[in-house]
């Protein structure tokens, strides 16, 4: 199974000025545990997930001030959609990351997550008649 098979292809995006609580308010209304930051001033395309978010309050920073530029993972690793599921996991199981964008042609065409690999790999649960 490829990675076009498992991706989400409606993609939350922000820009790099909302608040953390904006994203996090945005994120937890779509039930996603990533936003796709685009931030033309610093080249592009970025992330910010549930994690960065949550090491944000950790440390005691005010989410109604905290930018998601400013806790944004940059260096991101995107797949293709023509990788296999494999790839994408062991991508993110070196990495130690949950998410990957997915781009075609130079553009963010989706997001796959952990999730998702499991969704496909996992066998569909039936109920048991009684």
């Amino acid at each position: 199974m490829l990675v076009r098979d498992a991706m989400s292809t409606v993609v939350l995006t922000i820009g790099p000025a909302h608040t953390l609580r904006q994203a996090a308010a945005l994120m937890s209304a779509r039930r996603v545990g990533a936003a796709v930051v685009l931030d033309p001033d610093a080249g592009g395309i970025g992330i910010l997930t549930e994690r960065d978010i949550l090491n944000s309050v950790g440390l005691g920073e005010d989410p109604d001030t905290e930018r998601a530029h400013d806790h944004t993972t940059t260096d991101v690793v995107f797949a293709a959609p023509s990788w296999t599921l494999e790839e994408a996991a062991r991508a993110m199981s070196h990495g130690g990351f949950r998410h990957l964008i997915v781009c075609d042609r130079g553009e963010a065409a989706g997001i796959v997550s952990v999730r998702d690999i499991i969704r496909c790999w996992a066998p569909v649960r039936q109920e048991v008649p009684a």
